[in-house]
């Protein structure tokens, strides 16, 4: 039955990636921004389905063992707060993509500030922080597939099959089958984890009891600061107001605002992502919490044991409290949903070294070359995020706040350029190297975390990026 499941989904995945190649997708518009033609609801799920991920399925439901209920809030309203986001930089991104014909974001960033330099550095550093972010989809597809096969398919076997299966269709139909899969994998993922949730709370006597006997045993769950404090005042609010800055600057998203059909679909989808957030974040984390009545040893673990074996409690818990079909359906769609975020990175980072670091120095190269290269960099992408899948280096969790907070050091100077009246290169640059510096440093432990003042580090380096750009408004730009 659990083969059966997996097949038909792959099968159904396919068939759809087919129809999505009848379209245009021979010209770098077509293949890469579907023509820039997206309406609402291909538009918003397809944006959810990219940012709600192994991050959401895994990372959330690890959390929420760990941490416990506090992690939903901060994670569903400082998600939500992303949709301001959206609006203060997204229309003005559309309408400039609109006028200028932008692909990349780099593009936009060259034309805006006449910087190539900067736009080599914006683009690098997206692509650089895109990867443990891609990594761990691959990641979570391993877990899932030995999960759900009880370990006759292994991690790293699971993981490189699921990455040929995804790089097969964004070959075969770039963002049209991108956006095809992600509406319906986003609904299936979302279905799947509510019936997840009902499911696994009856198995335990009903979810309102099952919380009763949770709080017995840790009741720090149900607190704001979380299990061993983990979010004190100043942390809570820096994740709160973290994700508006970061959420916009994973490349897959911002040139998700290139695509939509026009300012209309943007303005609705942007709204919609600000409201179904808080809906949907509370559902791994409810099963993270409960999974301490069924494996409440698992704190005890050697740490690095431990993060591995709470990241997986959700595919535990599904097979501990439902039936072997059941659990295969809803793991399914776990899988989708990593898919979801897989396809649209690989499309977005091999976009961008095609377009941003080949072809101006290649000019001569047509617009079926160009797509002939990006589908290549899709290929060679794809098995860097193998490469490092290959051993991971920290919990998902973690892995997914790293990429986080290396994309939002490039939110300053994206919105003064955008809203601000524009950046000094020089200043910009030195925004963006000073911020990575100072990430780096604070989280390889080289700079005391003293000079956090209690909050979380991306707080602090984005104030430090943000004064360095506004210190070159100052400067006149020679």
């Amino acid at each position: 039955m659990v083969y059966v499941i997996l097949i038909g989904y792959i099968a159904i995945v396919f068939l759809g990636s087919l129809r999505g190649a009848k379209k245009d997708v021979t010209t770098p518009e077509g293949y890469f921004l579907a023509n820039r033609n997206l309406g609402t609801l291909a538009l918003f799920f397809t944006i959810l389905a990219t940012n709600f991920s192994a991050f959401y399925f895994l990372g959330f439901a690890g959390a929420g063992y760990r941490i416990g209920y506090s992690h939903y809030v901060v994670m569903a309203f400082g998600t939500g707060f992303a949709c301001l986001s959206f609006f203060l930089l997204g229309t003005k991104i559309w309408r400039l993509g609109k006028q200028k014909g932008y692909i990349t974001p780099a593009e936009l960033i060259r034309d805006q500030t006449g910087s190539l330099i900067l736009a080599y550095l914006y683009s690098g550093i997206m692509l650089l922080f895109t990867f443990p972010y891609l990594a761990l989809q691959i990641i979570g597809s391993g877990y899932i597939l030995e999960a759900i096969t009880q370990g006759q398919v292994p991690y790293f076997l699971g993981a490189t099959l699921l990455t040929l299966f995804t790089i097969g269709y964004v070959w075969i139909g770039g963002m049209k089958s991108v956006a095809k899969t992600d509406l319906k994998q986003g609904m299936l993922a979302i279905t799947l984890m509510l019936a997840a949730v009902m499911v696994i709370g009856n198995s335990l006597g009903g979810l309102t009891l099952a919380n009763e006997k949770v709080f017995e045993i840790q009741p720090e769950l149900f607190f704001r600061e979380g299990m061993g404090n983990a979010y004190p005042p100043q942390k809570w609010f820096s994740m709160l107001i973290f994700w508006m800055f970061c959420i916009p600057m994973f490349p897959q998203i911002f040139m998700r605002f290139y695509i939509a059909k026009n300012l209309p679909t943007l303005k609705k989808s942007a709204l919609l992502y600000g409201l179904i957030p808080l809906f949907i974040s509370i559902l791994p984390v409810i099963i993270g919490v409960l999974g301490h009545l069924t494996f409440p040893d698992l704190m005890s673990l050697e740490p690095e044991l431990m993060k591995k074996e709470t990241d997986q409690i959700l595919p535990k818990m599904l097979l501990e409290h439902s039936p072997e079909w059941f659990a295969a359906l809803v793991m399914t769609g776990a899988l989708a949903a990593f898919m979801s975020t897989l396809d649209s990175q690989l499309l977005a980072l091999s976009t961008m070294v095609t377009r941003d670091f080949i072809l101006p120095y290649r000019k001569k190269i047509d617009l079926r070359q160009q797509v002939f290269i990006g589908r290549i960099w899709v290929v060679i992408i794809a098995f860097i995020g193998l490469a490092i899948a290959a051993q991971p280096f920290t919990t998902i969790f973690d892995m997914g706040k790293l990429a986080f907070s290396g994309l939002a050091i490039l939110f300053p100077v994206t919105l003064m350029i955008l809203r601000g009246g524009g950046v000094n290169p020089k200043f910009g640059i030195a925004s963006i190297l000073v911020g990575v510096l100072l990430l780096l440093g604070f989280y390889y432990k080289i700079i005391s975390s003293e000079w956090l003042f209690g909050f979380e580090s991306p707080i602090i380096v984005l104030a430090v990026s943000f004064l360095i750009v506004l210190l070159g408004k100052l400067v006149p730009n020679k």
